[in-house]
């Protein structure tokens, strides 16, 4: 959107993480004010002042919030707004070293585990996941299985690690 710049490549304006969406990864979508396409959430931050995030809008939460986190794009919506809140109480920078460490978690995941069809399993478990259950999903000895088996593996140890389906969900 013209005008419309961030600084953060990590959270979106409206509290979804950039850096751990499939579009992201594949060079699809530079993230929320790096080359994104038109978003109304991003023509509203325009009219109010060009805040970094929306919970730094006076009028947040605003009737957009109201459903935001119901139904999904190819991105999950889930944890939209706990998103927005936890980079709010514990400061960006905190958030984006989560971040990076998820991003890393599932950089690997997707060069070690992935058999060409688990990449929004990975995007949404380390999305939804904590980062303490990531950081335990790897163990030794699984590259020495082939890759279908790993990635078999892994579906199973990231679904039993997350109390909500690892899908999708749409409207």
């Amino acid at each position: 959107m013209k005008g419309f710049t961030r600084s953060n490549p990590y959270l979106s304006l409206c509290g979804l993480n950039c850096k751990l969406c499939s579009m992201n990864i594949s060079g699809h979508c530079g993230g929320c004010g790096f080359g994104n396409q038109s978003c109304p959430i991003a023509r509203c931050s325009l009219e109010h002042g060009s805040p970094e995030y929306c919970f730094q809008c006076s009028e947040y939460p605003c009737e957009r919030y109201a459903h935001i986190d119901e139904a999904d794009s190819f991105i999950t919506h889930m944890n939209q707004k706990a998103d927005l809140e936890r980079m709010q109480r514990i400061g960006e920078e905190a958030y984006n070293a989560e971040q990076v460490e998820k991003r890393q978690i599932l950089d690997r995941l997707l060069a070690e585990y992935n058999d060409g069809r688990k990449n929004t399993l990975f995007c949404l478990a380390v999305n939804l996941l904590p980062l303490e259950e990531l950081r335990t999903v790897f163990v030794d000895g699984d590259l020495q299985l082939p890759v279908k088996d790993r990635a078999k593996l892994m579906e199973k140890r990231l679904k039993e690690k997350s109390s909500v389906e690892l899908k999708l969900r749409r409207k």
